[in-house]
């Protein structure tokens, strides 16, 4: 590298990778980033990597021109930009480390390429974001910002709860949690301003029993078009990047979806987006509210390329050094004829006693997906992928807390159709006989043998369907859901998981499975 005389005549970008791959920020950037250094040199472009992570393919000797493995620091970026006087940085693709350093280079007179800094912080910054909504006329949940807990308490008494906390300019949900009592929101607030000590705690009223929206879009300044919608399966309140999530969407009316793709264009639009940007919508009714805009690469980009056939990176990548959609082919959405299924992967099994229940805090590790015309197949495919081995036969755990128990009724009558045997507490259990179900009883734990924990350890169950209850319940829910993911036992601890994973077995022993290369799904 001490040797290297750059070119005279060749432009230089230099491309900001993730730096160490952590939950909330991984491998999926780093494949914006190849892709982004495969797009340069695609157009004359030197592509020069800067990563300090050995495990990626950013960092592999042929992926770019010039590597620099250093920390994603300011001062580390500078150093390399003063060397290599490049044409412009690219800090889209890195996920929140890199769009955390845009201001400081862009103030040192780095040229940043794609969305200005200032746009990305209209988008960041949460008063700011709440006058852009307001000028285009949108609707976010209510919400407030604070610094210590009476703060907190004022916006909560304010706008109602349960809410939503989290603080400013993190990924992956880190430190984010629904708050429905005062007792909870002060302890939140001790340990949320050690994680933040310079940003305020944002706090948003939580829409309960919501549908959960991401969408992807690319712009090149004038044009915009959708990459893809995604509908998550699980409901609003569990972290986006635990969600699994259909592309295209099977729930959501037209008049909703024409809703989406019109706030998107008009923030793109306002944002004057160049490159990649990912919004996060939720749907309760026939309202829209706009939850989160990034003005960046999203960690859908690698599975919403794959469910398309489009590198949707590579063509960021270009429109930011110039080019135009059109020019690029891109001028309308693609909606394929088949469903993507993003699942999530989990790190549990190597943690004894951790409790799976999904929240707003990111915990997976990775990702897998299914594919295939029908959804409930798609969704048994990336099960299977996930290692969610779901049962062909057998016994059925199922216990859910009060608010779910009428709505379990359903799909326990369709895994009674199927053939399975449904085992329950008495609470869950009286429920289903009373709609004509034949219910095992099993003991709750502590209250008589064989209990639950006695049937799972005797590799009884074979599927595991618990919605976490109240504080009373907790600790003997922790109990079951520990042991059941240590054995190995499927488990949902959603009700929307529990639909979707009825409805991918009814699939499943109706149809059976087909296989198909990813390939042929784009001919």
């Amino acid at each position: 590298m001490s040797n290297y005389s750059p070119l005279q005549n060749q432009k230089r970008v230099i491309v900001l990778g993730g730096g160490p791959n952590r939950i909330g920020q991984g491998i999926e950037f780093d494949y914006c980033c190849c892709h982004a250094s495969f797009a340069l040199k695609e157009e004359g472009y030197e592509a020069i990597m800067i990563n300090s992570n050995p495990e990626t393919v950013s960092t592999d000797f042929d992926t770019s021109d010039r590597l620099y493995f250093e920390p994603l620091t300011y001062e580390d970026v500078l150093h390399v930009v003063q060397k290599e006087n490049p044409t412009g940085v690219i800090v889209q693709f890195g996920g929140q480390t890199p769009l955390n350093l845009s201001w400081r280079l862009d103030k040192a007179g780095v040229p940043i390429l794609g969305t200005s800094v200032d746009s990305i912080d209209r988008a960041e910054d949460r008063k700011l974001f709440q006058v852009l909504l307001k000028k285009l006329k949108l609707t976010q949940p209510p919400n407030g910002t604070a610094i210590s807990f009476i703060e907190a308490q004022k916006v909560a008494e304010e706008i109602g709860f349960p809410i939503i906390v989290r603080p400013s300019y993190v990924l992956g949900g880190r430190a984010m949690m629904i708050v429905y009592d005062d007792a909870d929101l002060e302890e939140y607030m001790n340990k949320a301003v050690i994680a933040s000590p310079e940003r305020p705690i944002l706090v948003d009223k939580f829409v309960e029993d919501a549908i959960e929206v991401d969408v992807d879009s690319v712009s090149d300044g004038k044009e915009t078009v959708i990459c893809g919608v995604m509908e998550h399966i699980e409901e609003a309140g569990i972290h986006s990047g635990d969600s699994a999530c259909a592309l295209p969407t099977f729930s959501l009316s037209k008049t909703m979806l024409d809703k989406i793709r019109k706030a998107t264009h008009a923030l793109a639009k306002e944002l004057n987006v160049v490159g990649l940007m990912n919004i996060q919508y939720a749907v309760k009714g026939d309202i829209l509210y706009v939850l989160e805009v990034n003005p960046r690469a999203s960690r859908t980009v690698p599975f919403v390329s794959k469910a398309t056939g489009i590198p949707w990176a590579k063509i960021a990548t270009k429109v930011m050094i110039g080019k135009t959609l059109k020019e690029l082919g891109i001028e309308k959405e693609v909606i394929p004829s088949y469903f993507s299924v993003k699942e999530a992967v989990f790190p549990f099994s190597r943690f004894p006693g951790v409790d799976p229940v999904l929240g707003p805090e990111m915990k997976s590790t990775g990702e897998v997906m299914g594919i295939d015309p029908d959804l409930g197949l798609a969704y048994m495919k990336a099960q299977i992928a996930a290692g969610q081995k779901l049962p062909m036969e057998g016994k059925i755990f199922i216990s859910v807390d009060d608010k779910h128990k009428r709505s379990i009724v359903g799909f326990a009558k369709r895994i009674d159709t199927l053939g399975y045997k449904i085992v329950s507490t008495s609470g869950t259990a009286d429920v289903l006989r009373k709609n004509s179900l034949e219910v095992e009883v099993v003991e709750k734990l502590g209250e008589g043998r064989p209990d639950i924990l006695d049937l799972i350890k005797n590799n009884e169950i074979k599927l595991v369907i618990n919605t976490p209850g109240d504080k009373k319940t907790k600790v003997d829910e922790s109990k079951i859901r520990s042991e059941v993911i240590m054995r190995m036992i499927p488990i949902v601890t959603t009700l929307s998981g529990a639909r979707a994973t009825v409805n991918g077995l009814e699939s499943f022993k109706k149809k059976g499975f087909s296989v198909k290369a990813l390939q042929d799904y784009h001919v």
